[in-house]
């Protein structure tokens, strides 16, 4: 049986995160210099991992549903020109508010602001043995 995690919720960040951002930004400088969407898509998909992993500590099904979802439109408008750019990122965008609302409803939810978004979290977290 898994050991239970320590109670931590709320933002968080690493010196991994910090350094992890700071490669992304610094390839998709050099990466605009070939190609613009992608120098893009890696700015726009790196500050959703942060969105998803440090501000609202996202269930992973969900941040995969994104990433799915984004990974599609992407391609499809790289390849294809179909969705257009803008159309690719405004559906992505509305797919960030909805796997936003699905997470922050979550009975588990322990990200950013949890005590005032969730405030039954500790008695749910206790229940769960800490499996968020």
């Amino acid at each position: 049986m898994k050991p239970a995690a320590a109670f931590a919720p709320g933002f968080r960040i690493s010196e991994l995160d910090v350094g992890f951002m700071i490669a992304a930004v610094l390839l998709s400088i050099l990466l605009a210099r070939f190609s613009e969407p992608l120098s893009i898509a890696v700015l726009f998909a790196v500050s959703h991992f942060f969105l998803f992993c440090n501000i609202l500590r996202a269930n992973r099904a969900l941040e995969l549903l994104w990433a799915v979802t984004f990974v599609g439109l992407w391609s499809a408008s790289y390849a294809w020109g179909v969705p257009t750019w803008p159309q690719t990122y405004a559906t992505a965008l509305v797919a960030t508010v909805v796997v936003t609302v699905v997470q922050v409803l979550l009975p588990s939810y322990h990200g950013a602001f949890w005590s005032t978004l969730n405030p039954r979290l500790p008695q749910w977290w206790e229940q769960n043995g800490g499996a968020a």
